[in-house]
């Protein structure tokens, strides 16, 4: 059965977006520091159709997800920022234009019913209106033999835990505080064993845990 890996960059103070959110700042006020470790990295670029960038550490953890993820999860909010019916959405694509980097199924918690919407490059957004186990359950299907990328946001990502459903956390903790913003741990999520660690030059902290059950 696939693998379900929260994939996220967190904080040293534990948010995974700043406070503020909107269009124009989606990740919220500062929150986009928590991704910039990330962007000149040869995976990243590859991934987004873009030549060169950098090897190292970072790189080759953005690959070895890349190559793992054969499905993902994800929540309204990190799809397009919006919360109430997909005609009044200006981001109703999403926000990764024609073709999205993810070329497998994506599958997005709405409260919204909405028809699949298939984009270039082999990615299907199929939404999912009866909750966080059907989606995973559709993942499953689409993944084979891959794992399930759970791509966020908070919330859905705090769902996840609590139902304990997550098979492993793979946590990039970077050197800013936030101050505030979205937590990635509200309540008690459980014992976490660390079962891999590593540090870039860029100062961040790679941390891969599995949830002791």
């Amino acid at each position: 059965m696939p693998d379900l890996i929260l994939d996220i960059s967190v904080s040293l103070d534990g948010f995974v977006a700043g406070p503020n959110p909107s269009l124009d700042d989606p990740l919220g006020v500062g929150g986009m520091q928590l991704h910039e470790w990330v962007f000149p990295t040869k995976a990243w670029r590859e991934a987004h159709g873009h030549e060169g960038g950098q090897d190292g550490v970072d790189s080759e953890l953005v690959a070895e997800l890349v190559g793992q993820a054969s499905a993902t999860i994800m929540g309204r909010n990190m799809f397009s920022n919006g919360d109430g019916p997909w005609e009044n959405d200006p981001k109703a694509s999403g926000w990764w234009g024609d073709e999205p980097p993810f070329h497998h199924s994506v599958f997005v918690l709405t409260h919204h019913e909405r028809e699949p919407l298939e984009m270039k490059g082999g990615t299907t957004f199929t939404f999912v209106t009866d909750g966080i186990e059907s989606a995973l359950e559709q993942a499953r299907g689409a993944a084979g033999d891959g794992d399930i990328r759970l791509g966020g946001g908070a919330d859905v990502a705090q769902q996840y835990l609590r139902a304990g459903l997550l098979d492993r956390l793979q946590l990039h903790v970077v050197p800013v505080l936030l101050g505030s913003g979205a937590r990635l741990f509200e309540d008690n999520v459980g014992t976490l064993e660390l079962t891999r660690s590593s540090a870039s030059p860029t100062g961040v902290m790679h941390l891969d845990y599995r949830p002791v059950r």
